[in-house]
């Protein structure tokens, strides 16, 4: 790509005000030339939603560190914190609806947070799902980068940093779509000091523009990619070929999308999702998270009753049939720009399109000749949790059948969540979020789908990650906490054995990790050819966008959905384990110095925790015969701690701290 001098928008980033944007626009981005179609497959694997820039989303006021520059540790969220919380004010939000007495908020966890106690609860609720506290909120124990952030379960944090995906580009990824992104009401229920400029989603898009054509042009290892044939001349030349989408709910604003289509395109956006996690001026959305259902609520002031996604017996915001799905689908405005973008050969992203939305889209792809169509980032509804597949943000079989049938291509989710097993693949569904939940989902759709797939990662997304297998910081506990326990005794014993690197004990805390991802799934057993050429595959798709086509690019009449094993509640699980003071626990699962409740968890059967577990210790030793041949039971202050036995000639205070089991007057082992 040729370099230029690039016009800057940085007036949009100025706190709380907005100083006249330059007379004249950032120059367009121009294709080179000299770039051709090469006929040899790409090599490398491709992520389809990365948030690289999404610092500035929300108004700038969410995400601690940046993308570029050093990262620095936080203020761990001390009060006036400039990141991680919310406003305190948020009760006050429902009273812009004059029926918002007519809702009970008190059995939906989120938004009783949200809206009755205030911003401060909220702030410490949002990130707490099973097997972590989070990072929002006061986060004192999250406050170094490296160590304590980012992982796996980061929302607030920074998992981006260009340094990290120089790490990916380095282990095999050589394409990614990084997502332009915003949402207004999030921005809203931020502090007002910690925004950089008023709430306007498009405004932050544009920021984010101008950030992914300023790293485009101060680095030399990789670039926007403006056409299939110009991705495959920057992945030929070693670089990593950057493709540019948007993602938010307020597409364009009020302005003349055609005028805004075109004025993005012009500077490299070559990716739409039509729709966010809100109804727009294009289309339905599909349900998803509860804080949504309460965004839309405050836009419309509908509750419906049909059916009850948010609460018992109602739908906020949405309206909903009595199946739980959106009855909005494309609008005509929606329609026409669907139309627009297979005019211009752009990428067209249904994720996180309502089911009718999606159907309308795919009727325009059959009628414009089976035009590609692509989910960026998405679970398959199949093979998920009862709870997780009952979103309609989730993606049914059916759906995936349009999208082999016009060509298109599906980004996993790496996710945090509980799956089902998939039982045609040998690899065990025994750590629970972890690579081995990826697992059961990347065989379900290699096998039984047979879709093709790259990472839909969805970094700085504001959602958790896949989880480790191995340490303390949440390891297979999607499920529930004697599980997670018994379950990482088992990865300890029978592995496969660690990578050796942070992915281990942090999961996928960053985008540099997405290589070691890919990794412990193929030492899991997992045939990874497809995703490791998942770059080829997504160029294949754009060329077939920018082609003639002849018709249907597969029947996909193969899908099978069978092999997904039934699935068992929590609570039946959770009730074959032993309890002790109420609390279940897996025995002998926690080895020498781990955290423990219990005397019972330890090997060692000892525990240094008090108050029936509500106090936790770790556990320790009895004897030389808890640790093992190479190591004794020191004592100091009443608590047994192995240590590493001796070689002849070390250092010694007794006996049973050498492997001879002989300390000399010397103080040496014999």
């Amino acid at each position: 790509m040729s370099r230029r001098p690039l016009a800057l928008l940085s007036a949009l980033m100025l706190s709380q005000a907005c100083n006249p944007v330059p007379d004249e626009p950032p120059a367009a981005l121009a294709e080179p030339v000299a770039a051709v179609e090469q006929k040899v497959a790409v090599p490398g694997f491709a992520e389809l939603h990365h948030h690289m820039f999404a610092e500035e989303a929300f108004g700038g006021g969410w995400f601690h560190g940046s993308h570029t520059g050093t990262l620095a540790s936080c203020d761990g969220g001390m009060p006036e914190s400039d990141h991680a919380r919310v406003r305190m004010d948020l009760s006050n939000l429902l009273n812009l609806c004059p029926n918002s007495g007519a809702v009970d908020l008190s059995s939906v966890p989120v938004l009783s947070q949200f809206f009755g106690i205030g911003g401060a609860v909220a702030s410490e609720f949002i990130g707490k799902i099973e097997g972590t506290e989070g990072d929002t909120g006061l986060h004192l124990g999250r406050k170094e980068v490296n160590t304590q952030w980012p992982r796996w379960d980061t929302i607030a944090h920074q998992q981006a940093w260009e340094g990290w995906l120089k790490q990916a580009h380095d282990g095999g990824l050589s394409l990614v779509t990084v997502s332009l992104v915003s949402n207004g009401f999030l921005c809203s229920a931020l502090p007002y000091q910690n925004l950089k400029r008023p709430c306007d989603e498009m405004a932050d898009i544009d920021v984010q523009i101008q950030m992914a054509r300023d790293f485009d042009a101060r680095t030399d290892w990789a670039e926007i990619a403006l056409s299939p044939a110009h991705a495959r001349q920057i992945i030929g030349a070693g670089k990593l070929a950057i493709v540019l989408s948007i993602e938010t709910s307020k597409l364009f604003g009020t302005k003349d999308w055609r005028t805004e289509l075109n004025r993005v395109y012009a500077l490299g956006v070559r990716s739409i999702q039509p729709v966010h996690q809100l109804d727009n001026r294009f289309g339905g959305a599909a349900l998803h998270n509860v804080i949504f259902q309460a965004a839309q609520f405050l836009e419309n002031c509908h509750i419906d009753t049909d059916c009850g996604v948010t609460g018992n017996g109602f739908t906020l915001g949405f309206d909903v049939d009595a199946n739980c799905r959106n009855t909005k689908g494309l609008t005509a405005e929606g329609k026409a720009l669907v139309q627009e973008l297979m005019a211009k050969g752009m990428l067209i992203d249904v994720a996180h399109m309502s089911e009718r939305s999606v159907q309308d889209t795919f009727t325009l792809a059959q009628a414009n000749t089976y035009y590609p169509i692509y989910i960026s980032h998405g679970h398959f509804r199949e093979v998920m949790n009862p709870g997780l597949a009952a979103n309609e943000k989730t993606t049914p079989s059916w759906v995936v059948r349009e999208l082999r049938q016009t060509g298109g291509m599906f980004g996993l989710r790496t996710a945090h969540d509980e799956t089902r097993a998939y039982t045609r693949t040998s690899i065990a569904n025994s750590c629970q979020g972890s690579s081995r939940s990826f697992a059961q989902a990347y065989e379900f759709g290699r096998q039984g789908l047979k879709v093709p797939m790259a990472f839909g990662a969805d970094l700085n997304g504001f959602i958790q990650q896949t989880r480790p297998r191995f340490g303390s910081y949440g390891a297979c506990s999607a499920g529930f906490k004697a599980e997670a326990d018994d379950q990482a005794n088992q990865q300890r014993l029978s592995g496969p054995a660690r990578l050796g690197t942070d992915f281990d004990v942090y999961g996928l805390a960053h985008v540099g990790l997405l290589p070691d991802l890919l990794r412990d799934l193929k030492q899991l057993g997992a045939n990874t050819t497809g995703l490791e050429g998942s770059s080829e595959t997504f160029l294949r798709m754009w060329e077939r966008a920018q082609s003639t086509r002849t018709g249907m690019a597969d029947a996909a009449a193969d899908i099978d959905t069978s092999g997904v094993a039934p699935y068992v509640d929590k609570s039946t699980r959770e009730a074959q384990y032993p309890q002790v003071c109420g609390k279940a626990y897996a025995p002998a699962s926690k080895v020498l110095n781990e955290t423990c409740r219990f005397n019972e968890e330890c090997v060692s059967n000892k525990c240094t925790s008090s108050d029936c577990g509500n106090v936790t210790g770790s556990c320790i030793c009895d004897d030389d015969a808890d640790c093992g041949s190479t190591q004794y039971c020191g004592w100091g202050l009443n608590t047994g701690q192995c240590q590493n036995k001796k070689a002849r000639g070390a250092l010694c205070a007794s006996g049973r701290e050498c492997l001879s089991g002989t300390c000399r007057w010397t103080l040496t082992c014999g």
